[in-house]
């Protein structure tokens, strides 16, 4: 698969997808879109990757939004069209992962950007780190699950300032507001992340599955999250992860965990 926008590295167990196109300061075109659903369906289904990083190229920019140039002159249907595309291939692709899928913010993260660290499962910031949804001053709103994402992870009222006054918020501001979940220094970013990744590929990567899976489900309308979460719970005892990971409880010793 030949990517023009996107860098692919595989370390460990740890796979890191960089968003490069640093002349637009990262910004999503559909065709990033693409390479990223590709790219992480790719290594969702390799096996010897257990952890996806999304960042940014270069140290200015995580995403600085999408690229308004592909889509100043749509009509509504095509805008329709532009943000249903994008939520299925991509933003709710993600959310929706088996595997955990950590964004690193290491710069600006705006609109469709922040929409896009939001997708993922959580986030680490760099201290330079700036957020918002710009949209509302372009004459639009966000349209990559950014009006659902947001006051899901920082409350209503702070959710409906931020996409009113299309401001920015700093790196932490957004750890008080919930938003992130760790601020570093732009140079303990890569080690931060890694160890984090690190600490994750220890745990059953099976369960780490069922727990995405049964967290998501309390914010999907009409789906009871408690029932899913019984049912989850119920099938990891059926799985040789839950055999070893027990066994090794009663042996005093680190288990060893194959994802099966």
């Amino acid at each position: 698969m030949a990517l023009e926008n996107i860098i692919l590295e595989h370390e460990k167990g740890i796979a890191t997808i960089f968003i490069n196109r640093p002349e637009k300061l990262n910004a999503l075109n559909r065709a990033t879109i693409q390479e990223l659903h590709e790219t992480l369906k790719l290594v969702d289904e390799n096996p010897d990757v257990r952890v996806i990083i999304i960042t940014g190229s270069g140290k200015k920019a995580f995403v600085a939004g999408a690229d308004i140039s592909e889509f100043a002159h749509f009509s509504a249907e095509e805008g329709s069209q532009l943000a249903a595309q994008g939520q299925l291939i991509l933003f709710d692709f993600i959310e929706n992962l088996k595997k955990p899928v950590i964004a690193a913010i290491n710069g600006f993260a705006l609109g469709g950007g922040l929409e896009l660290a939001m997708a993922c499962h959580f986030r680490i910031a760099s201290d330079n780190a700036k957020m918002g949804l710009p949209e509302t001053s372009l004459g639009i709103i966000p349209g990559y699950g950014g009006t659902q994402r947001l006051p899901q992870l920082i409350g209503k009222g702070r959710a409906m300032e931020m996409i009113m006054t299309a401001g920015m918020i700093d790196a932490e501001t957004a750890k008080t507001y919930g938003l992130v979940n760790h601020v570093v220094p732009q140079a303990d970013l890569y080690s931060t992340y890694m160890t984090i990744a690190v600490r994750i590929m220890k745990n059953s990567l099976v369960a780490i599955a069922k727990a995405i899976e049964a967290v998501n489900a309390n914010f999907v309308s009409g789906v009871n999250g408690f029932d899913v979460e019984i049912n989850a719970f119920g099938e990891c005892f059926a799985t040789e992860d839950f055999k070893e990971g027990t066994t090794a409880f009663l042996e005093k010793r680190k288990a060893a965990f194959e994802g099966k």
